[in-house]
């Protein structure tokens, strides 16, 4: 009598393992506080580096020589970084006028510092906001999902906001150095600006589009700042109780915001 086969045994299927969310478009979160300040954000800090980093400007003397009634022009071109130490006076000929070498001489001051900080700053802020937009609108649900998303979102809200009011407040100090620098005082700092040698300031560039750079900082500051609460309620520290309590179920936490 031929035996019975023993039946195969089939093994249990794997458990699949969790993936990440397809990126798709939804439009939905810049219709919320929370992605359209971040597009204002974004907004803001190109005008940020745009209206410091693309500055240029001269100052201009006019200087009387003994013997001569004309006046010959001496030119001084300054610009982002604000390097004014390497910034020297030169003639329309580049020649001597009145037996001086303009060239060796130069304007006051070293502002890259506080420049430079202001615009890298700005264009890592820019950067961000790109990359945080792509996250809430091709990725919404992978954000609304995560716990640690929101929580980094926040943190780098707050920090971002602090270094906001740091650079804008340095920036806003050096450009009023700036000013003092290439201004009428510049004559009191010329050594050969003095008898037989006569001096006179003829004027400098308008620093108009500074002045906006200083307003576009702190109104970053601003936005920042005021987008922190709508961050934060994206956080599970805004209801942890619920929020705990959703993921220990296995369930999704209900979105707060976007």
């Amino acid at each position: 009598m031929a035996s019975l086969a023993p039946p195969l045994r089939t093994r249990p299927p794997a458990p699949s393992r969790p993936r990440m969310s397809a990126f798709q478009i939804n439009l939905n979160p810049l219709k919320e506080p929370l992605g359209f300040i971040k597009v204002l954000e974004w907004v803001a800090s190109i005008f940020a580096f745009a209206t410091c980093g693309g500055f240029k400007g001269k100052t201009e003397i006019q200087v009387s020589c003994p013997k001569v009634s004309e006046n010959k022009t001496i030119t001084a071109t300054f610009g982002y970084p604000f390097r004014l130490n390497q910034a020297s006076f030169q003639s329309p000929s580049g020649a001597n006028v009145c037996d001086v070498n303009w060239k060796s001489h130069v304007l006051i001051g070293d502002y890259s510092s506080s420049a430079q900080f202001y615009v890298t700053f700005a264009v890592f802020v820019f950067l961000y906001c790109i990359a945080a937009l792509l996250l809430y609108v091709g990725y919404t649900n992978l954000y609304r999902d995560s716990r640690k998303l929101p929580m980094i979102d926040f943190i780098v809200t707050l920090i971002t906001t602090f270094l906001w009011l740091v650079s804008a407040s340095a920036w806003g100090k050096a450009l009023t150095d700036i000013k003092v620098a290439t201004g009428h005082n510049i004559i009191q700092e010329l050594e050969p600006c003095k008898l037989p040698v006569a001096c006179y300031f003829g004027s400098v560039t308008s620093m108009g589009s500074l002045n906006v750079s200083v307003i576009f900082g702190f109104l970053n500051m601003i936005l920042w700042g005021g987008n922190a609460w709508f961050v934060y309620k994206e956080t599970s520290l805004h209801s942890p109780s619920n929020t705990s309590a959703s993921h220990g179920q296995g369930g999704v936490p209900p979105p707060s915001g976007i």
